[in-house]
């Protein structure tokens, strides 16, 4: 960030974390360096407080971690994510499971339509290619499963999400992956309402795997960056 008004629209507070952001995620910060605050202000341009908020932000995505000395920058074990993975897998494709099993239960089908309008509208104007879609994607999920009407699954589900939601950051880097994320949700949600579960479950597990590939060829990518990085 050259200057504090290098993005236009936004406050300097998010702009700087969108910029340190994009330098952790692209291999552009030494991944095994404290992220000094004195280098990162004048390399940025902007003051301590500004630095410190971007940092805590980026804690709580899952970015950077913490220990003793200051924050260092996160990036993807491929392995771990494969397993959390299948953990979320396992929980999301439960929540419909138990109602096929047990037609007696209900699903909460006004929080089931508030979603269907929600990706409608994101139908009709889709955003722009960014990390910040998977809090959109995670909510949704998190919706479905609230619905199911299990809250132990969506907690869990939840917790695992945290833990994945860097790596998935990557997911959403082209205008066909929103769309197609965009349509495959929409396709999940009305089957739900129409009462085609099974069909539901279906589409639910190729849509999470899918992801899971997409992902994988981004994480990879991203590993490769900071290796790279790391050797200059």
């Amino acid at each position: 960030m050259t200057s504090p008004g290098g993005r236009a629209g936004i406050g300097l507070r998010e702009q700087v974390y969108l910029e340190l952001r994009e330098q952790i995620m692209t291999g552009r910060v030494d991944p095994h360096a404290r992220l000094v605050e004195g280098r990162l202000c004048e390399s940025l341009g902007v003051s301590r407080t500004p630095l410190r908020e971007a940092l805590v932000r980026l804690h709580s995505d899952g970015i950077v971690i913490r220990r003793d000395d200051g924050y260092y920058p996160m990036f993807p074990d491929l392995d771990s994510i494969r397993d959390l993975y299948e953990l979320r897998i396992t929980l999301e494709l439960r929540g419909i499971a138990r109602h096929i099993e047990n037609p007696d239960l209900e699903l909460d089908r006004a929080l089931l339509e508030s979603v269907r309008r929600r990706w409608l509208d994101l139908k009709a104007a889709p955003p722009e290619p960014s990390p910040d879609i998977v809090q959109l994607d995670q909510q949704y999920h998190l919706d479905l499963s609230t619905a199911t009407g299990n809250p132990a699954l969506a907690r869990a589900l939840a917790n695992v999400n945290s833990q994945i939601r860097l790596v998935r950051m990557y997911d959403y880097q082209t205008p066909e992956r929103v769309d197609a994320t965009v349509t495959e949700h929409l396709t999940i949600v009305e089957q739900i309402l129409d009462g085609e579960l099974t069909a539901a479950l279906a589409s639910l597990r190729e849509h999470v795997g899918e992801s899971l590939e997409v992902v994988e060829q981004r994480a990879v990518q991203a590993v490769t960056a900071h290796a790279l990085h790391g050797r200059r």
